[in-house]
């Protein structure tokens, strides 16, 4: 039986605490290291080692895991550790930006090191269970090195070499998270300006959310439309969505609630009307959407919206 390779975890948030007790039902050996070190407490005493600075936690493992808000805050780590860094693989799951994680990569690599970047699509009290999944992407020689021990954290998902495309799947995915959280908290306001108490609205909201998958596959597979550009006409056209945006935000003005999601929301269908698409299906959004590619034809005209309906002008 092989011995559990050591890790080094830098930043013991919620979810660098979960991934310091996962290694640690494990059997790895785990180092780390907190700014603010009462953060290490428990973790201390349920086995893991803390050190008092960043080249120590770096120097004590060939695996460095880092969890931390965002890479200014990972730079000014690793720069803590620079003279140690040479040879060592760095797993770094904060998150940030595409463009922000290839640059960090090439500053690793100056530095003799490796960067395997991550994203950890679950909360933390689910890392380590069945339900974990993660993102990799980066030099796949050092995540194959590893690939063992970042599987006890979640099922891992390589992506390929490129350092940014874990970190831009890891942002697409919040997009979708991030996006629905707040249509649920805008509906509740929505429901409450109309007298109706949150406590009783949002687990209908949440049903919607639940039953969404469900309804906008029911006109075709939504990923193959996105990606054939062909967008059948379904119930649910793009003119008839768009009529809808345009009822959501003028219920939003009528009863004092903020617009900004709504008015986000409704050009798109705008766009998708003005470049020709009033009978497609709501797919069609994703032609308007998506960044423009060389062939495209830039649409022209655009769209009045109000609360009674959507029109194109001109």
């Amino acid at each position: 039986m092989s011995t559990p390779t050591p890790v080094t975890l830098i930043g013991l948030g919620p979810m660098g605490q979960a991934m310091v007790r996962t290694l640690l039902a494990a059997g790895h050996p785990v180092t780390v290291w907190n700014r603010t070190p009462s953060r290490a407490d428990a973790l201390v005493a349920e086995g893991a080692t803390r050190v008092a600075t960043p080249a120590e936690a770096v120097a004590a493992s060939d695996l460095v895991v880092l969890s931390l808000t965002d890479y200014a805050a990972a730079d000014a780590v690793l720069a803590a550790a620079a003279d140690v860094l040479p040879g060592r693989t760095v797993v770094n799951l904060s998150s940030d930006t595409p463009g922000t994680t290839r640059r960090a990569a090439h500053w690793v690599a100056d530095h003799g090191a490796t960067l395997v970047v991550g994203g950890i699509m679950v909360p933390a009290p689910l890392v380590g269970t069945a339900a974990a999944y993660v993102y990799y992407s980066g030099p796949e020689a050092a995540f194959r090195a590893h690939e063992r021990t970042l599987a006890t954290l979640g099922a891992p998902r390589y992506l390929g070499e490129d350092p940014g495309l874990a970190q831009l799947l890891y942002q697409a995915q919040l997009d979708v998270f991030l996006t629905a959280l707040s249509g649920v908290a805008h509906a509740a306001a929505l429901a409450e300006a109309a007298g109706v108490p949150p406590t009783r609205f949002v687990p209908e909201a949440l049903r919607t959310l639940a039953d969404t998958p469900a309804t906008v596959e029911s006109g075709g597979a939504v990923g193959e439309a996105f990606e054939t550009g062909v967008h059948p006409g379904t119930p649910s056209t793009a003119t008839m969505m768009g009529a809808t945006a345009a009822h959501v935000l003028g219920a939003s003005e009528e009863l004092g609630v903020d617009t900004a999601l709504p008015r986000a929301v409704l050009p798109h269908y705008e766009a998708a009307l003005a470049a020709g698409h009033g009978r497609d299906d709501w797919t069609a959004i994703f032609e308007v959407v998506r960044a423009p590619r060389e062939a495209d034809d830039v649409p022209s005209g655009r769209v009045e919206a109000t609360a009674q309906g959507v029109g194109t002008t001109a």
